[in-house]
């Protein structure tokens, strides 16, 4: 279970850039909507929530009836499929967070703009799918963890279970934020500039989503390796109970065909 938990702790530093870089990329874009208002940037993160309200239903009765039929589990998918679903949505989501700025910085050498104030003639609703993607992935990823981590606990640690999800969120987020303080000093040197610098427009946002997007690639590669070496605690318990269970049906009828 700790190998699981150690390859959760990427996940978590992605979902962290809901509220912090795509936040902040969101105010360098156009926010106009109609002649007087302006979209809050960081209230594109209600399209998360919005999105997992959607998907939880549609999970529920549409997905797992579908995959129950296909693979005969009760759940549709294993606890550990389940996650892996949630952590190839996130680095799509990733993916597509990275082309976003590709063609942001596009736009940005087009127009000549480099002050920290300038608004980026590019609507921010680009970057609308990173956060829907995002949400349905947390459908997997943070009930399958809850889950997981509560299902596959010896009996007498299953209240750990939450503590090991809390846990990895917030290692998640001391993680974001030591990664962006190490990036932004091993790449502001010299001349070069940093990749995430308080100018947007001046900086190189799209290396660190492609920086992101590579270690996430490589985390699920190490999530799939240790996801076939891991044993579920319920298989064994399951056929326990099933052996139990005939034998006790056994008892049940004497040799006489008598009830005992």
């Amino acid at each position: 279970m700790m190998l699981i938990w150690l390859v959760t702790l990427v996940p978590s530093t992605i979902w962290a850039q809901i509220n912090t870089l795509f936040v902040k990329q969101g105010t360098t874009m156009n926010r106009s909507l109609g002649s007087s208002f302006q979209i809050p940037a960081a209230s594109l993160g209600s399209f998360v929530t919005l999105s997992m309200l959607i998907s939880v239903p549609m999970y529920d009765r549409y997905f797992v009836p579908f995959m129950r039929r296909k693979t005969g589990n009760p759940r549709g998918i294993t606890l550990l499929q389940r996650l892996g679903i949630g952590f190839v949505i996130q680095v799509i989501a990733i993916a597509i967070a990275y082309a976003v700025e590709v063609r942001r910085m596009h736009v940005i050498r087009v127009h000549q703009i480099t002050g920290p104030k300038q608004i980026v003639p590019m609507n921010i609703f680009w970057l609308l799918p990173q956060y829907v993607l995002l949400g349905i992935a947390d459908v997997f990823n943070a009930i399958g963890l809850l889950e997981f981590f509560y299902d596959q606990s010896p009996e007498d640690m299953q209240s750990l279970g939450t503590t090991f999800f809390t846990s990895g969120i917030g290692i998640g987020n001391f993680l974001n934020s030591f990664l962006v303080t190490m990036v932004d000093k091993l790449t502001d040197r010299g001349q070069h500039k940093s990749w995430i610098g308080d100018n947007l427009n001046d900086s190189h946002l799209d290396y660190y989503y492609g920086f992101l997007l590579v270690i996430s690639t490589l985390n699920l590669g190490a999530f799939i390796w240790a996801s076939s070496k891991y044993v579920y605690k319920r298989e064994t318990k399951e056929v326990n109970e099933g052996c139990i269970e005939m034998e006790s049906k056994a008892l049940e009828i004497s040799p006489l065909g008598l009830q005992v």
